[in-house]
C-alpha cells in the first residue's frame, strides 16, 4: 500500500473523530451537508483532493466551481460576494485580501487547530490584528526556469547571477537563431516584482511603509527598476507583440524546446514533466540587479477562507482540517507540485526547484499585492495595464510609476 493509500485508510477510520473534534462553532451538524467552494485551481487540481475529503468525510458533498486566476477570479468572487451569493469555502489572494477582509466577509480562524503547522509567514500574510482570515498552506516563489541544453549550445554551463549578465546571454542567444526568453505580461510581472523584493530587503523593508506613508512615492523608488526590466524590450531581446501571450503560451514553446528561459513558479513543473519528461530544466532566483542579490517574486499561497455567513460553517471546518492535515496537503501537492510549508508534512519536491526551496520555505520573498496597504486590487490593475503600454514603446517607466501614484493619490 503507498503512502497515500495509507494515510487516506487512516483518514477514513478517523473521518467520525475528525469531524466531531475539528468542527467548533457555527452552522449546525455537517451531516448531509453540501459545501460550496470557487477555487482557481482547475477540476484537475482539485478533483483528487475533493475525492479524498468526501471519501474521509462521506455525509458532506463539496460542490466545486472554478475561475482562473488572477483577475477572472477576483472579478467571479465579488460579484458573488456582492450579489449574496458567496460559497461556503473560496480562496482569498493577494489582490483581494483587504477588500474581504474589511468587508468583513471572512470568518476569522485564529485559535482553529487547523493552523497549528501552519508557519507565521503564511499566517500573517492572510491576517491583520491578530486575526487569522486564510488557510495558507504553501508558498510559491516565482523565478527564471532555463533549458540546460540550449544554453549549453552557447557555452552556458550555469545561469546568470547578474541583470546584465542576463541581458548578455539573450544576446547571445538570440545571435545563435534561439529565442532567449519569454514571460507573459498579464500580471504583475516576476522580474520586476524579484527586482521590487531585493531592494526592498536592501532598504530594511521600508520601501511600501515609505509609499504608504506619503514619505516616498512610486516614482522614486520603481522608476530605476522598471528601466531595468524595460531593457528587455528596448535593446530588443524580446518583442513587444509578447505582451499578448499567456502563461500557458509560453510554458509550451518552454516544453517544446523553442524557448531558452521563462518565467516560472512550482505549479509549472509537473506539466513540463508530463509534456517534456526529456527535457533538462532547472529553476533560479531572478538575478540581481544594481548590485543586489538575486530574488523570487512571490508569496504566501493563497488561503482558504470561510464566509462568515454561510450556513455551513462547521462543515466549512471540517473541510479545511482536511486539506491541512498531511493527508489533505500530500494530495494537494501531489497535483500541483507546490512547495508546502506546514510543520507536519515533508513533501516530495522536483530537483528542478532544489535552488528555491529555502529561500521560499523562508519567507525571503515579495510581491507588491501583498505589501501593498491598500487598494491592492485597482493598483493591481493599473501596474499591469501601464506596465503592457511601457513594453509596447507607448510610455516611459517613470509614466508607469507616476500612474500609480496618481491612482494611489485616487483611492
Amino acid at each position: 500500500m503507498s503512502r497515500r493509500s495509507r494515510r487516506l485508510a487512516a483518514a477514513l477510520a478517523m473521518a467520525t473523530a475528525m469531524t466531531v473534534s475539528a468542527c467548533g462553532g457555527g452552522g449546525g451538524s455537517d451531516d448531509g451537508v453540501t459545501l460550496s467552494l470557487l477555487s482557481w485551481d482547475g477540476e484537475e487540481v482539485m478533483a483528487p483532493v475533493l475525492e479524498a475529503f468526501e471519501e474521509a468525510h462521506p455525509n458532506i458533498h463539496v460542490e466545486a466551481s472554478y475561475s482562473p486566476p488572477v483577475a477572472e477570479y477576483i472579478q467571479a468572487l465579488q460579484t458573488r460576494v456582492l450579489s449574496g451569493t458567496a460559497p461556503d469555502v473560496f480562496l482569498i489572494a493577494a489582490e483581494n485580501k483587504t477588500n474581504l477582509i474589511n468587508g468583513e466577509h471572512v470568518l476569522d480562524l485564529a485559535g482553529e487547530d487547523f493552523l497549528a503547522n501552519v508557519p507565521e509567514f503564511n499566517q500573517q500574510t492572510y491576517g491583520a490584528d491578530g486575526a487569522v482570515y486564510g488557510l495558507s498552506l504553501s508558498s510559491w516563489g516565482g523565478g527564471v526556469m532555463y533549458n540546460e541544453d540550449l544554453l549549453a549550445q552557447v557555452g552556458a554551463d550555469a545561469p546568470p547571477e547578474t541583470w546584465d549578465e542576463f541581458l548578455d546571454l539573450c544576446g547571445e542567444l538570440k545571435d545563435a537563431g534561439i529565442t532567449p526568453y519569454l514571460e507573459a505580461v498579464d500580471g504583475m510581472p516576476t522580474v520586476l516584482a524579484a527586482f521590487l523584493g531585493a531592494y526592498d530587503a536592501s532598504i530594511d523593508h521600508t520601501m511600501d511603509d515609505q509609499i504608504f506613508g506619503g514619505e516616498a512615492t512610486f516614482e522614486e523608488h520603481w522608476t530605476p527598476l522598471l528601466e531595468q526590466y524595460q531593457r528587455l524590450y528596448d535593446e530588443g531581446l524580446v518583442t513587444s507583440d509578447t505582451v499578448g501571450l499567456t502563461g500557458d503560451q509560453v510554458q509550451s514553446e518552454f516544453a517544446n524546446g523553442r524557448v531558452a528561459m521563462m518565467i516560472a513558479g512550482p505549479w509549472n513543473v509537473p506539466p513540463l514533466r508530463e509534456a517534456a519528461p526529456d527535457l533538462n530544466f532547472q529553476m533560479v532566483p531572478v538575478p540581481a540587479v544594481d548590485g543586489g542579490e538575486p530574488y523570487l517574486a512571490g508569496a504566501a499561497s493563497p488561503g482558504y477562507a470561510i464566509n462568515p455567513d454561510s450556513e455551513n460553517i462547521q462543515a466549512a471546518k471540517t473541510f479545511l482540517s482536511f486539506l491541512a492535515s498531511p493527508e489533505g496537503v500530500e494530495v494537494m501537492q501531489e497535483a500541483n507540485g507546490a512547495i508546502t510549508v506546514t510543520t507536519d508534512f515533508e513533501p516530495s519536491l522536483d530537483e528542478a526547484l532544489a535552488p528555491v526551496v529555502e529561500d521560499v520555505r523562508a519567507g525571503n520573498v515579495y510581491l507588491p499585492q501583498i505589501a501593498w496597504q491598500r487598494a491592492e486590487d485597482v493598483l493591481n490593475v493599473e501596474a499591469v495595464a501601464q506596465i503592457q503600454r511601457m513594453v509596447q514603446g507607448e510610455i516611459s517607466p517613470r509614466e508607469v510609476a507616476r500612474a500609480l501614484d496618481d491612482k494611489l493619490a485616487s483611492s
